[in-house]
């Protein structure tokens, strides 16, 4: 169990320091309990590597929704073997699915926020909150950049929905900071991402974005709600 009093001051702490520092000190504090969320995005290929390089004691995984691009598979092939690590596949719980789309079609998700955020849940909310389970620190590659929502978070947080801490590494990261660290290091990526696709998610919500929009905007297009599916809603912001 954590001891929220104690959040503020630890936050405080890691702010200061480089990744393979606050990890090293996350580590001592909860051995054997963090974990990396990886959706194959450019910062989760970088956060990976780190992992790999540097053999840290944390458990990778993904979260396969069932309707992600041929791209997003293969590059899921290939960093596991380019990095020998092992990704766990989460999966949506297949009665749940069959129901889902019994009621209320394959693409109903088009119709109403009420339906895409249902879909949603059960593509991804769910499979992650068994992925979290019994973790006390999750990892991700959230960059302040990428939405109006994100620049609301800090480097280490408590995440209320999943009752874990959430350390966002990258989160001061620059786009041309991220893509210099790329190729520096031949780190493989989608093929997508030359395509104007920033921000990768399922096949059916996902687009290329235009010259001037934001990184968001390529997501759920037909929407105008605030761009998130529920993984990483800021609390204060959370419907």
């Amino acid at each position: 169990m954590i001891d929220q009093t104690t959040i503020p001051a630890l936050s405080e702490r890691i702010e200061r320091l480089d990744f393979l520092q606050a990890m090293a000190e996350l580590d001592a504090l909860y051995p054997g309990k963090l974990v990396f969320s990886t959706s194959l995005g450019q910062e989760d290929q970088v956060i990976t590597q780190l992992i790999a390089q540097h053999q840290l004691p944390v458990e990778i995984f993904t979260l396969d929704t069932g309707r992600l691009f041929y791209e997003t598979y293969d590059l899921l092939a290939r960093t596991i073997v380019k990095y020998g690590v092992d990704i766990k596949t989460y999966y949506p719980n297949t009665a749940s699915v069959e129901q889902f789309v019994r009621d209320k079609g394959i693409n109903s998700f088009y119709e109403s926020v009420e339906n895409r955020k249902s879909c949603c849940y059960i593509r991804k909310v769910e499979p992650l909150k068994r992925a979290l389970t019994g973790k006390m620190v999750w990892v991700t590659g959230l960059r302040a950049e990428q939405s109006p929502n994100r620049k609301q978070m800090k480097k280490l947080e408590w995440d209320p929905a999943n009752q874990i801490l959430k350390y966002n590494p990258l989160l001061d990261w620059t786009m041309d900071h991220l893509l210099e660290y790329i190729h520096a290091h031949k780190i493989p990526y989608n093929p997508l991402h030359d395509k104007g696709f920033v921000s990768i998610g399922c096949a059916p919500c996902t687009r290329a974005i235009l010259p001037g929009e934001d990184a968001r905007a390529g997501r759920w297009w037909w929407e105008s709600s605030q761009k998130e599916c529920g993984l990483h809603e800021n609390s204060a912001l959370a419907k």
